[in-house]
């Protein structure tokens, strides 16, 4: 005698999902590794951008970075930043010493829908925030006009 298991539609759709996903994890883990960094430890640059009237305005969250140790790329439709981390801790407390460091470079681009004004792009660097203004570059006018036929 067989017996029937009636299968709800949720029910099927959490199997297969869970399928999926067992599939993926066995398959795909060795494509991404983590390098050794644990996942809050990884060097990561927060972006904020806004768009004025005339102008873009992009925030990144740099703790810790000296203004010497960024370099950031202008082009007309993009701002890449470059930054470096170097930190050295060291403390002592009741006869123990205690060091840390933490060293590491990483990368944000920025790609804007319309060009900017490479000229007037202005860039500070204040209590570990970025902050750069873009101007929006104008659009040139067309050199257009009404023909009169003599």
């Amino acid at each position: 005698m067989r017996f029937l298991i009636k299968k709800t539609p949720d029910r099927f759709l959490k199997s297969v999902n869970d399928e999926i996903s067992s599939i993926l994890s066995r398959n795909m883990d060795g494509l991404f590794p983590d390098y050794g960094f644990p996942e809050e430890e990884k060097l990561a640059m927060p972006v904020e951008l806004r768009e004025k009237d005339k102008e873009y305005t992009v925030k990144a969250e740099l703790p810790g970075v000296k203004k010497e140790d960024l370099d950031i790329d202008i082009d007309k439709n993009y701002i890449t930043i470059n930054a470096k981390k170097e930190e050295e801790k060291e403390e002592n407390d009741h006869g123990y010493k205690k060091s840390e460091f933490s060293y590491g470079e990483f990368s944000r681009t920025v790609y804007f829908p319309q060009e900017i004004d490479v000229e007037k792009t202005k860039a500070k660097l204040e209590h570990g925030v970025l902050k750069i203004e873009a101007p929006k570059k104008e659009a040139e006018k067309e050199n257009r006009k009404k023909l009169t036929i003599d």
